[in-house]
């Protein structure tokens, strides 16, 4: 069994613990464990030149232009040779740290499903995940980190078994004040395992199973549903997995989010539905392509358009 922590915060701070408790656990029943801190690795921002979509619904495989140039390509390679991840990241500002984010969201250029679609990878690793968000504040104040950290998974086919929100800790060592989320993160840590060592068509949430409105992936965060490029569309939708369904109240008066019957078909966590998010990034750009000399002279104004910057 291999598990990498990966932590998103300042070393010895209470991300880093949390961490060190639930990785100490999965070291104690036998697991090759590793850790890192993304502060100690030089990561690039995407640059949004889409060369690895435009390659891979091509049937091609570019990877990423800042291969070489940072970190990024060894971490992932590191990432993908694991059976579990334990992540720990603070909030900022009801997200995920900077930090994490530009770390997550360079995943694109590793797209599992596109990769597996290709030809490019010839086996999906099945990895799962334990996430810890942190924060001084409570849940009011750490509204969008789990569920952020929780957009980033699917693009590795990451399934997370597990999250927990540690609240009020703004101090380095805080966490420590808190023995009932020493001890969650040691249940974290045993879940891990527990996961681990099920067969991966049989792995289940293994968390609070009343954490967050979704069902599929236990976000908090439904919005209301619009139409889908192919015109697919459900009255509600979970912002993170995209299950599909509608807000109902049950006999007891409490609202809860209720999955339609084709509800999952586009859950972001199967490789398969992810899929026909390539065919939409193809077929977009297909019409643009089709029709970008119809606006050459508006992109040709807007370039040579100048402000002085700061």
């Amino acid at each position: 069994m291999k598990v990498l922590g990966i932590v998103a915060g300042r070393h010895n701070g209470n991300s880093e613990i949390l961490v060190k408790e639930a990785l100490s656990v999965c070291k104690n029943q036998g697991a090759d464990c590793t850790l890192i801190n993304l502060f100690d690795y030089n990561i690039l921002p995407c640059t949004g030149c889409e060369s690895c979509t435009m390659a891979m619904g091509q049937g091609k495989d570019a990877g990423c232009i800042l291969d070489g140039k940072d970190d990024m390509d060894k971490i992932v390679k590191i990432l993908q040779q694991q059976n579990a991840i334990i992540i720990g990241c603070p909030t900022y500002d009801l997200l995920p740290s900077a930090t994490y984010l530009k770390f997550g969201q360079r995943f694109l250029a590793y797209e599992l499903a596109f990769k597996l679609k290709i030809g490019a990878v010839k086996q999906d690793p099945h990895l799962i995940a334990g996430v810890i968000a942190v924060g001084g504040s409570c849940r009011d104040w750490q509204t969008m980190t789990l569920e952020a950290i929780g957009a980033t998974m699917f693009t590795q086919s990451i399934k997370v078994i597990d999250q927990m929100l540690s609240i009020r800790n703004g101090r380095p060592g805080n966490v420590l004040l808190r023995p009932e989320q020493m001890e969650r993160a040691r249940k974290l840590g045993e879940n891990v395992i527990k996961s681990i060592k099920t067969p991966y068509q049989e792995r289940t949430w293994l968390g609070d199973p009343d954490m967050g409105l979704c069902p599929n992936c236990h976000s908090n965060l439904i919005m209301k549903g619009e139409p889908h490029w192919d015109g697919l569309e459900y009255p509600f939708e979970c912002a993170v997995c995209g299950a599909g369904g509608d807000m109902v109240k049950d006999k007891n008066g409490k609202t809860k989010f209720m999955l339609a019957e084709n509800g999952l078909i586009r859950n972001r966590n199967i490789n398969e539905c992810r899929d026909l998010h390539l065919e939409e990034i193809v077929a977009t750009k297909i019409d643009f392509f089709g029709k970008q000399d119809s606006i050459k002279e508006q992109y040709q104004h807007y370039k040579d358009m100048t402000f002085p910057a700061i």
